[in-house]
């Protein structure tokens, strides 16, 4: 284990957080530089990368020998685990940015050697910090967040991003309209670092998706753990942090009713296939 003080970082990080929060709160009154990426809802922003790049300088002054894996390109070429690894996303949710002027957020996950030691989502615009040290609790801003409990599938609130919907989907669609019709409601938000957040505090009961980055999920997946959630690929299977992935998250019971619900849809003939 890596000698570290990691309350220290947690204040260190959460000035960074803050500063870059006010610099993207700044130029939400200023023309944006916006392009796309790989459709036309990914966008890219101006200031995605200037937040990206004004983070990185921070963490590679404050730790040279850390690793960072970055949505825009501007960190390593991480190929294992091994060390410190920090999963950083800018602007999560840059289409809500860009449109709608909130439920963006700053998401930072720190790994050591392959395992969750400290998450940062911030909601801009919320000024609201979803935060942990491992082992010490998570938190909203001041407020210690509670043990997750179990819940039903018939009294659950569940998170579903929407690609599963598009022509283009990689589950077929009576797989999650059975747990949609059960649920007692879904939500979708689009900005999947917050989503995560939201689960861990208790304000959705599961979230999920057949397509997120390692920036995307890094640091939710430390938050959820913290408050005792479980989170899964959607089969079940654990979660590589170096990939692009499904990400099923949730309370304890009901995480293993939908990862078994889509295990046996799947035995049944309807298919599932992770993105490449």
């Amino acid at each position: 284990m890596i000698n570290r003080d990691w309350a220290a970082l947690e204040e260190e990080v959460t000035s960074w957080i803050k500063e870059a929060a006010s610099q993207l709160r700044e130029s939400l009154t200023k023309p944006l530089e916006i392009s796309e990426k790989s459709a036309h809802n990914d966008l890219v922003t101006n200031m995605d990368r200037s937040i990206e790049r004004f983070l990185i300088g921070k963490i590679r002054t404050a730790y040279p020998d850390d690793k960072i894996i970055s949505e825009e390109g501007y960190g390593d070429g991480v190929k294992n685990k091994h060390g410190v690894l920090w999963l950083l996303d800018p602007i999560d949710g840059t289409l809500n940015f860009v449109m709608q002027k909130r439920f963006f957020a700053i998401s930072i996950g720190i790994y050591e050697n392959g395992h969750g030691r400290a998450a940062f989502i911030y909601d801009v615009m919320a000024d609201e910090l979803f935060h942990c040290i491992s082992g010490s609790g998570a938190y909203q801003n001041t407020r210690k967040l509670s043990a997750l409990t179990e819940v039903a599938i018939d009294d659950a609130l569940i998170d579903l991003s929407p690609t599963w919907l598009k022509p283009n989907r990689r589950i077929h669609e009576e797989i999650m309209t059975d747990i949609v019709r059960r649920s007692s409601g879904t939500r979708a938000y689009g900005a999947a670092s917050l989503e995560l957040a939201y689960v861990a505090a208790g304000y959705l009961d599961a979230y999920f998706t057949m397509r997120l980055s390692p920036w995307d999920y890094g640091a939710g997946l430390i938050l959820i753990g913290e408050v005792g959630g479980h989170y899964s690929r959607a089969d079940g299977t654990p979660i590589d942090i170096l990939t692009k992935q499904s990400v099923l998250a949730a309370r304890p019971g009901l995480h293993e009713y939908m990862t078994s619900h889509i295990c046996e849809q799947v035995n049944h003939g309807r298919f599932i296939s992770e993105p490449r």
